[in-house]
């Protein structure tokens, strides 16, 4: 953690949300004048795609398991490197994980490689950084003490599941098989590495559809925000929170627990905006005043 130089992530997966709650988290920098440095999480893949499909090949004739959950596929030690010396100075080095034609034509690249690592920006208020591993810790790294406001977007287990059928197969040519084999081969790690990120959070958004996704393998579309409510979980020592207000600025909002939340889901994008602002203008309070500690920065 650092006054000078704090840090924000989101870490979550697929179908939990991540899209809406950077929209928001741009919004908000917009709205506060911050000029943000973005990093995104698959930079830190070890693999390009075809070099992920010839690992994949080699770890399944050897009987073992790969999957981009886990350290296998993703250099933790690197993202901790970069989290610490932003901390320190503000600096740091980052790269992009080119996923679609789109994304990879400006740069004269095939989808599912990377771009040169160049320096961030500088002076930039703060580090930004969206993917699956911005609270993770090992026995030998630990990405979360590094982050000032560390968000979850966690999705239930079968909406995740039916996000990314419905992604890989319409926007990214997986057949369905190919897509079902990936979600087995990633359950150890998902368990290992992504779910107890969720208990080291300040704050955690998921999103609950109330459609039947008993079956998310035959799912043929996904639920929409307007056919789910978000519960959102505060960590119990964050005192400051102003809950009546967000009830009264949120219609349909309702307490379910003493430090719980729960929103109709077309409300997200405005819920996100009511939370995170007040939190990020404290951020940047504390990054002016140099020693200001609020309740919620442990």
């Amino acid at each position: 953690m650092s006054v000078k130089h704090p840090i924000i992530a989101i870490t979550g997966s697929s179908g939990a949300g991540t899209t809406t709650t950077t929209n928001a988290i741009r919004h908000i920098f917009r709205n506060l004048k911050i000029d943000a440095a973005y990093v995104g999480g698959d930079s830190f893949h070890r693999f390009t795609r075809p070099e992920m499909e010839v690992e994949i090949r080699k770890a399944q004739e050897q009987g073992r398991h790969i999957s981009y959950f886990g350290p296998k596929a993703n250099d933790f030690s690197l993202l901790e490197t970069l989290f610490n010396q932003y901390a320190e100075s503000g600096t740091g080095q980052f790269r992009q994980y080119l996923h679609t034609f789109d994304d990879a034509v400006p740069f004269n690249q095939m989808p599912g490689t990377f771009t040169p690592w160049q320096e961030l920006p500088n002076d930039t208020d703060l580090l930004f950084y969206e993917g699956l591993h911005g609270g993770v810790k090992t026995e030998d790294i630990n990405v979360a003490r590094h982050v000032d406001l560390l968000v979850g977007m966690v999705p239930i287990v079968n909406l995740e599941w039916i996000q990314k059928i419905v992604r890989d197969t319409t926007d990214r040519g997986h057949s369905r098989e190919a897509v079902m084999s990936s979600i087995v081969r990633g359950l150890d790690d998902y368990f290992h590495y992504i779910t107890p990120q969720f208990s080291r959070t300040h704050i955690n958004f998921q999103r609950v559809p109330t459609v039947d996704t008993s079956n998310p393998f035959s799912a043929r579309e996904i639920p929409t925000q307007d056919e789910s409510f978000v519960v959102v979980r505060f960590r119990r020592e964050m005192k400051n929170v102003d809950f009546p207000y967000l009830l009264q600025m949120i219609d349909g909002a309702f307490m379910s627990r003493i430090n719980t939340l729960v929103v109709p889901g077309g409300k997200m994008g405005l819920a996100m905006e009511l939370i995170l602002t007040p939190l990020i203008e404290d951020l940047m309070k504390r990054k002016k005043s140099r020693g200001y500690q609020m309740d919620w920065v442990q």
